[in-house]
């Protein structure tokens, strides 16, 4: 392990010593570590082609017309990425669908971007975590071929 010197302000340092005080970390180096950790996974989840899971949370006013058939074509046209898809009712009027996806990050991003830009939708939240996908040889059970394909 190497350390390192480095200048913060204030207000940096506080964030940091808030992380430790509220007992998430044992001291600063371990809350700059997990912060900088943090920050790789965003930033390897952000390229076009990297594989990732992700959760598209979105809250939205089922009585707009015609959205909630909207919202479910922009999932069936993204049918490859959908892995499941929950449905809230909040209130009479508010609606919450969580969506657990699969793919790259591009495609992700897209249809979290197509599912906010619908009117009606009043919060999207996006999380996504890049995953490593390995080609595994083996069959599906009895009677099937072995076959390689990606499993993540």
């Amino acid at each position: 392990m190497q350390r390192i010197t480095i200048t913060i302000d204030d207000d940096m340092l506080g964030l940091i010593d808030a992380a430790v005080r509220y007992g998430r970390h044992a001291n600063r180096s371990e809350a700059v570590r997990d912060m900088i950790r943090r920050a790789a996974s965003q930033e390897a989840a952000s390229r076009g082609d990297t594989p990732c899971l992700a959760i598209v949370a979105y809250v939205y006013d089922h009585a707009t017309r015609a959205l909630a058939r909207r919202l479910t074509r922009a999932l069936h046209d993204h049918h490859d990425l959908t892995v499941a898809t929950t449905h809230v009712h909040v209130d009479r009027r508010t609606c919450l669908e969580a969506s657990v996806l699969k793919g790259t990050s591009a495609q992700i991003h897209e249809l979290a971007d197509r599912l906010a830009a619908e009117r009606g939708v009043r919060h999207v939240n996006l999380h996504v975590v890049p995953i490593a996908i390995a080609a595994d040889r083996h069959d599906h059970g009895e009677g099937s071929e072995a076959h390689s394909h990606l499993h993540g």
